[in-house]
């Protein structure tokens, strides 16, 4: 397995696995609920395009296995609460693994890159947010250092999101 920098020519196929994952967790919003989310996840590839932005996939054999979204600067990084002004600090989004390749350390791996991505450039701190639906990726992020971040925490319409950090 390979994390890189996702080609133009993955998006489709990034886009789909994405709106697959989370449209299969179950509780979690469905597309005719937050349609404009669901039309984000599609066009993820995409945010690739936007500064200070990076879409990074896990391949094998040519096959997108999962993703990830990277921020190097928290302006960009478009979530609701607070988290956009803090500074030093670089954040993941939308980690989504297909289903077939879940337990294979796949998302580990993709957090692990963002991580080394933002000390490399000398940032402080790496945010996320999750949902009470993704309690596997709950779960990998403690075991990995990060803590909870109440701080930065918000609702996306009716659904809370928990704010994460890991310090430096």
């Amino acid at each position: 397995m390979k994390i890189r920098e996702i080609n133009k020519s993955e998006y489709l196929e990034f886009g789909e696995l994405m709106v697959s994952v989370y449209k299969n967790l179950a509780g979690f919003p469905s597309p005719d609920e937050q349609p404009e989310y669901y039309e984000m996840l599609a066009n993820i590839g995409s945010l690739n395009e936007q500064e200070h932005t990076s879409v990074f996939v896990a391949v094998e054999d040519n096959r997108v296995l999962g993703g990830v979204v990277y921020y190097s600067d928290m302006s960009m990084y478009g979530s609701g609460g607070s988290a956009t002004s803090l500074k030093n600090s670089s954040g993941i989004r939308l980690l989504g693994v297909s289903s077939k390749e879940r337990g294979k350390g796949v998302g580990n791996k993709l957090t692990d890159y963002c991580i080394q991505q933002a000390a490399k450039i000398g940032n402080k701190q790496v945010i996320l947010h999750t949902t009470q639906f993704m309690q596997a990726a709950w779960k990998m992020y403690e075991n990995m250092g990060f803590i909870r971040f109440s701080e930065i925490d918000f609702k996306q319409k009716e659904l809370d999101v928990f704010g994460f950090r890991l310090q430096l």
